[in-house]
């Protein structure tokens, strides 16, 4: 599903005549196979969200490959990278990201609108992903009148409805409570054992990277030799 190979990068920081550089990650190279959950566990700083930022096409590497479904993404453009994640990747965030004006029909309806599925299509895909999750009843929600938890079920659902085959989660349940996040973590799990959907999870919380097949180390923008349990 993912590989990478010696994936370096680094930020340039200041002016032209006065530029520093600051690097990041330094020679990662590892494999996700389909249908695996993979937590990248490390302190904040580590370079774990820059990993995810580079796999998700939002920034380039500075050396470096990767591989998504066997296309070599980084010889993408912006916008083929942009219908590329359309189509292939859902994300979950920690602070959710949804749009306060839209219910919670409207916010999981949003890919189908811009991947540009008719009306009807869109109904039935909306609300057969509000079941999945568990928030029928609170269709007509808006963000703010959602508990944490259930505003988390939304993202998942909105990250799912396109039934892409890979989730990446930045910090899914850093917003959460224990109990709350217990009850996400293994909704994930079951999303993974039903649907067959690979997730590549970035965490610094070891009872998160516990719930997948295996969990990596990062540390200082590296690969923390024997972290991978394969």
């Amino acid at each position: 599903m993912i590989k990478v190979k010696q994936l370096s990068h680094h930020f340039e920081l200041g002016k032209k005549e006065n530029k520093t550089t600051l690097p990041v990650l330094k020679d990662i190279s590892l494999q996700v196979e389909a249908g695996e959950i993979v937590s990248i566990v490390g302190k904040s700083g580590s370079g774990k969200s820059t990993l995810l930022n580079l796999i998700s096409g939002f920034i380039k590497p500075t050396e470096g490959d990767i591989w998504i479904k066997d296309q070599k993404v980084t010889d993408f453009s912006e916008a083929k990278f942009a219908d590329f994640r359309l189509n292939q990747m859902g994300f979950i965030f920690q602070s959710f990201q949804l749009i306060p004006s839209m219910t919670a029909y409207q916010n999981i309806e949003l890919p189908l609108i811009l991947k540009g599925e008719s009306e009807i299509d869109r109904k039935q895909k909306t609300i057969a992903m509000l079941e999945k999750v568990g928030l029928e009843e609170f269709k007509d929600h808006y963000p703010s009148e959602l508990s944490g938890g259930q505003q988390q079920r939304v993202s998942i659902g909105r990250a799912l409805v396109l039934e892409p085959p890979l989730i990446l989660a930045d910090e899914p349940t850093g917003s959460l409570d224990s109990e709350t996040e217990a009850d996400l973590l293994t909704f994930i799990q079951k999303l993974n054992k039903e649907l067959g959907v690979t997730f590549l999870i970035i965490t610094h919380d070891e009872e998160v990277a516990h719930i997948g097949h295996r969990s990596i180390t990062i540390s200082d923008g590296q690969l923390i030799e024997g972290s991978d349990s394969l």
